[in-house]
């Protein structure tokens, strides 16, 4: 476990360290880096002791070692060799969280560049610290206002770093070191961007923060910069070439009381993710284009899972529907020998097959049938639909009521009684909106009375019109309709679905002894069901997978945007590293970003999806709306940010705080 930091107390120096300690020592300290076949030595054997409450300039020409210097005593960078002590702790025991709470607990940082965040308001850039801090946002926003009062800033906290002078931006960056009572003020050629009168405000305003206990590090070429300082450290080719004290260390005030130290677990993480809600809501809006297009590609996977699913069940479901206005407990007998498709014209089913499957047990009903195609008159409308010649039983075998009037019945089958039921198609096409019962109609010139009205069935499962029928008796089809006497099917309806096997057996049975062949089929509804759900359910996996694609493609474009957004955020990355944030901060705030990108884009295209579903229903095709589709699409939404927004989220967690802070 790394060793974090001890607190500074209110005299400055480190709590439980003898008086006199140094905050910061360096001892043979070398920074070097590779170049190609040799090595730069940026700094060499460097061994330097600062002690609570001073105020040393670091002095060079660029290239001398002093901003290496600076970064390694920020804990920005490591030493190559040499032992660097902060409060009497040597950083090389430290991992990178425990380096970030030390910058966070101990230094302030000042830099040339100011390097606020432009998307963020003065305020909002003071504060930054404090986040990582775990302060509570009322006692930050709090503090970051009355820091800016003091340093005259106070009626330009809620403006922007484009809309201050490059004065003020330095003392919004001033501000922002003083956020967490750093003891240690690290300030990196302050005046340089600066005009001299601006420069001398801020030279003062050191000045100032030293009397009042804080220990200022000054970084600087200029002569002038550094004569503010009682130290000067003159720096050459990375070693000290000078040390001179110009004048004693006065006595200071202790330095006000630090915030608390950060918590840890769910009452640390739970904070930390919801500033990161809001730092990511805060992106999206600052680039709100690249939002967008971002938005578009999760909005449209998820509409497109809701809208196929959508589809796809309300299409199983009137598929299953219309199979059960046949009946889910019918055995269809039909010509033909098993496995050839026969046209119904086939003479090896008769009447009296019916008659002798009639006695099988477990039969609720039976009806055998015979039907053509003919046209049917009425006045001078004519129109050409089906007939079928029937028994009474029909109603019953097929689960169908009657809208008006009544069926035939045995007494009319026995009489061959010239009497017709109306399907709803046939009826409105020859009586319009009127009723038929008690009229007559002609069939092969035939008149017959309408004595019925079917109700309404709608179109089957095979998309025909199951109402674009007649019926009549089967003795008097056979005799003034059809001729031959023959049917084209037999319908049996079972009382009790799991009869239907052994049912179907007997009918199997008794009709290969009568034929002495298999000259015959039986069709199991149910049957028609399993097929028709698998091949629905076939159709909702391929529209899914489709949808399931769409939503892959959005996830590889979020994380493509959000690596563009770690690239284009690399010194922002640097300039939240050197305000205390620990890895786990960074990877929380561009997962978080991936996370809410995602998640508003699954709310939308939930909502763009029920929409666009309604939309398909208005115009006639049928759908099913229910509760899984759009969880199920929000959630592959939200883990689509999850698993896509990790690798741009740790790439930005492991970049280094000095290249990222250096990145143009």
């Amino acid at each position: 476990m790394s060793e974090v930091a001890p607190r500074i107390d209110d005299t400055g120096a480190a709590s439980g360290v003898a008086p006199g300690r140094a905050i910061v020592e360096l001892v043979d300290v070398s920074r070097i880096y590779p170049n190609g076949d040799t090595v730069v030595r940026a700094l060499d054997r460097v061994s330097l002791a600062i002690h609570p409450g001073e105020f040393v300039a670091i002095m060079g020409q660029s290239g001398s070692g002093k901003s290496t210097l600076m970064n390694i005593v920020g804990c920005l960078d490591r030493p190559s060799s040499g032992v660097y002590r902060v409060n009497g702790v040597d950083v090389e025991d430290l991992d990178a969280d425990a380096l970030a709470e030390l910058r966070c607990s101990t230094f302030g940082f000042v830099f040339q560049r100011y390097n606020l965040l432009p998307s963020l308001t003065a305020a909002e850039n003071v504060a930054i610290p404090a986040i990582y801090a775990g302060t509570g946002r009322e006692a930050r926003e709090e503090r970051a206002h009355a820091l800016l009062a003091r340093l005259g800033l106070g009626e330009r906290a809620e403006h922007r770093p484009s809309q201050l002078s490059g004065g003020q931006q330095q003392r919004v960056s001033i501000a922002r070191a003083l956020m967490n009572a750093a003891p240690v003020i690290l300030a990196d050629e302050p005046t340089g961007a600066l005009d001299s009168r601006s420069g001398e405000d801020v030279l003062a305003l050191l000045s100032e923060l030293n009397a009042e206990g804080h220990t200022v590090i000054l970084i600087t070429h200029d002569p002038d910069v550094a004569a503010h300082a009682r130290r000067v450290v003159r720096f050459q080719d990375g070693r000290i070439v000078a040390d001179e004290r110009r004048e004693a260390e006065p006595a200071r005030p202790p330095l006000p009381a630090m915030g608390p130290a950060r918590r840890g677990g769910l009452v640390r993480f739970l904070p930390d993710l919801a500033e990161a809600v809001r730092m990511a809501l805060a992106s999206m809006v600052a680039n709100i284009f690249r939002t967008a297009l971002t938005l578009l590609g999760i909005v449209i996977g998820v509409a497109s899972v809701i809208t196929m699913l959508a589809v796809g069940d309300g299409g199983k479901q009137s598929v299953l529907e219309r199979i059960s206005q046949i009946g889910t407990n019918l055995l269809i007998v039909r010509p033909g020998a098993p496995g050839i498709r026969s046209s119904g014209d086939n003479a090896t089913l008769l009447p009296e097959d019916a008659n002798a499957l009639a006695a099988i047990p477990g039969i609720g009903a039976i009806a055998p049938e015979r039907s053509s195609r003919y046209t049917i008159r009425y006045g001078s409308a004519d129109y050409f639909t089906s007939v079928s010649g029937t028994a009474p039983d029909y109603l019953v075998a097929r689960d169908w009521p009657m809208a008006e009037g009544v069926m035939f019945n045995a007494a009319d089958v026995k009489a061959y009684a010239p009497v017709v039921v109306l399907g709803e198609t046939v009826r409105r096409n020859l009586f319009g909106e009127s009723s038929p019962i008690g009229r007559y109609v002609l069939v092969k010139n035939v008149p017959y009375e309408v004595i019925g009205v079917l109700a309404p069935r709608g179109a089957n499962a095979f998309g025909q019109d199951q109402d674009d029928v007649a019926l009549v008796p089967l003795t008097t089809g056979f005799v003034r309709v059809f001729g031959r006497q023959f049917l084209n099917s037999v319908t049996v309806k079972v009382d009790d679905a799991g009869n239907i096997p052994a049912v179907e057996a007997a009918i199997t049975r008794i009709l290969t002894e009568r034929h002495q062949a298999e000259d015959f089929q039986v069709r199991n509804t149910a049957q028609f069901l399993e097929t028709a759900v698998e091949t629905q359910n076939t159709l909702t996996l391929v529209l899914g997978c489709v949808a399931a694609i769409s939503l892959l493609v959005a996830g590889i474009g979020v994380m493509n945007i959000m690596l563009v957004s770690v690239t284009e955020r690399t010194r922002e990355i640097g300039i939240r590293m050197a305000t205390g944030a620990r890895m786990s901060n960074i990877m929380l705030q561009f997962n978080t970003e991936a996370l809410v990108v995602c998640s508003v884009g699954g709310a939308v295209g939930v909502g763009l999806g029920l929409a666009a579903a309604l939309g398909v229903e208005w115009m006639g095709a049928t759908i099913l709306l229910s509760l899984m589709p759009p969880l199920l699409a929000f959630a592959c939404a939200f883990l689509t940010g999850l698993v896509f927004g990790y690798l741009p989220a740790r790439k930005a967690a492991g970049l280094d705080p000095v290249v990222a802070l250096a990145y143009e």
